[in-house]
């Protein structure tokens, strides 16, 4: 057969890629490949050094007799597959947890035979998903998990919490209750924030708690410097956790806010003059430190704070881990049941918290187990408004002002008119300095309060704002106390 006879080696390339993987295209455009009766699917752009699909194709062509073929055929064959791969349906892939068919949720165990967990309302069982039901995305960020134990009776947790170092019960529940958050896809839950003395083992907990999620290599890492790292780190894995958290910047503040709830971020797409590509993040997030300074309202709303303690017997790294390693298929056992437990259980979804999908979570586990999760959860907020308001000057002002109010009755004035109230208020008669950060026109007053609005009504201190003809104003008021309903007397 002459040269001009044979098939070419793009064409090559091209028929023995579909013959034995599947090509399709996420929402966003992108291109993945998924073998054949495999959940991993890899995208075919990646250059990564290990696990590319450029890799994949590399060895089966090499290892079925196809020959070994040059960087300029592989590239013209990928991009053929990729024109083609844009007219198939869409479908979405996951890192770690994703939704599957008849209310299902599916965990990757990061294996290489692709055994999975499926989540289902009558149990769980590990099986290899269907690749039409649930694709994988992994990164070097996805860690192996064990196998989970079945039939545990809940002994994990009990294992779990003997090696961690909380220092009550509340910040226990709630550490169970944020572990079942994790395995909800679309489920927004706050972030826990692991504070204690210094030697309370806030580094070792918070890999505890990471690994029962991201396997044995899951590991905590310093904060990015900046938002644009930090978006990258989350996108490539599921739960993020930050070691050793000293301050936090107010644009690293709003990025975690949108990290716990979910946000999108666009950026002109490399080598293009206009092309975008979008990333879009939700994950579990947790932080370690023994204070991070100033904590913004906003986030405070979306954090969990779990104290712990110094234990009173110092134990060796090497024996903690010596412990926890062999339990961990246990642990992950204990959190499947709870999980299955909870979602089957009916519960009212309380309203006046801003994570509400969180704290019906709360609520289910309470239904469940009975553990006082809600109530734990809510005196955390309130802890942490206490927290807000002792780093904000002016939220203090604004309590002290609040208490010479007449309750039930408003007081009305322009932002320019309160900035002098509350700054005379503030500076006394003795004068006082304004201190820095202080509003400096009625504006960033407005702006301010708010940002303080749901700390402040936590105090039963009510701002709003609206407009006259004679411009606009805000309003403060101090609710009168709600009149208890006299009881009947009974006969």
């Amino acid at each position: 057969m002459g040269d001009d006879e044979k098939n070419p080696a793009r064409e090559v390339i091209a028929d023995y890629a579909q013959a034995h993987f599947r090509y399709f295209r996420t929402a966003d455009g992108a291109v993945y490949a998924q073998k054949l009766g495999h959940p991993v699917a890899r995208p075919i752009r990646s250059q990564g050094t290990t696990g590319s699909h450029r890799q994949e194709l590399l060895v089966g062509l090499y290892k079925d007799g196809k020959g070994v073929f040059n960087g300029t055929a592989m590239k013209e064959a990928l991009d053929l597959i990729e024109a083609l791969a844009l007219s198939e349906d869409v479908q979405p892939v996951h890192i770690r947890v994703a939704p599957g068919f008849d209310g299902a949720t599916w965990l990757d165990l990061g294996r290489a035979d692709g055994l999975s967990v499926r989540i289902h309302p009558g149990g769980w069982d590990v099986r290899v998903p269907d690749p039409q039901e649930v694709c994988w995305r992994r990164t070097q960020l996805t860690g192996e998990l064990p196998i989970p134990a079945k039939d545990t009776d809940g002994k994990g947790f009990d294992h779990l919490f003997r090696l961690c170092n909380f220092a009550n019960a509340g910040s226990e529940v709630l550490a169970m209750a944020w572990l079942v958050g994790c395995l909800g896809p679309s489920v927004p839950v706050p972030a826990p924030f692991l504070t204690g003395p210094q030697g309370a083992g806030k580094s070792t907990a918070g890999r505890m708690l990471l690994r029962v999620v991201e396997g044995m290599t899951g590991d905590l890492r310093r904060a990015p410097k900046d938002e644009e790292n930090l978006i990258a780190a989350v996108a490539a894995g599921w739960v993020t956790a930050l070691d050793n958290l000293s301050h936090m910047t107010p644009d690293m503040s709003d990025a975690m806010c949108c990290i716990v709830t979910g946000a999108e971020s666009v950026k002109r797409a490399l080598f293009t003059d206009g092309d975008v590509f979008r990333v879009g993040y939700r994950r579990p997030l947790l932080l370690t430190g023994i204070d991070v300074g100033v904590i913004r309202p906003d986030l405070a709303e979306r954090l969990l704070p779990l104290r712990l303690e110094r234990p009173k017997v110092r134990r060796t790294e090497a024996e903690l881990w010596a412990e926890y390693e062999p339990v961990l298929p246990v642990i992950l056992g204990s959190l499947l049941d709870l999980t299955v437990k909870v979602r089957a259980t009916q519960a009212e979804t309380p309203t006046e918290t801003r994570m509400a999908d969180f704290a019906h979570l709360c609520a289910q586990l309470d239904a469940a187990e009975h553990l006082g999760a809600l109530a734990a959860y809510r005196a955390s907020l309130d802890d942490l408004n206490d927290d807000v308001i002792e780093g904000d000057l002016l939220a203090q002002t604004v309590l002290t002002h609040a208490e010479t109010m007449t309750p039930g009755q408003p007081q009305q004035m322009t932002s320019t008119e309160w900035l002098a109230a509350l700054s005379r208020l503030y500076a006394g008669e003795e004068l006082r300095s304004l201190p820095k950060g202080w509003p400096t026109t009625g504006k960033v007053l407005s702006d301010r309060l708010k940002r303080l609005q749901p700390t402040l009504a936590a105090r039963n201190v009510l701002i709003d704002s609206g407009r006259t003809k004679a411009g606009r104003y805000l309003e403060m008021t101090r609710p009168a106390p709600t009149p208890q309903h006299e009881q009947p007397e009974l006969p």
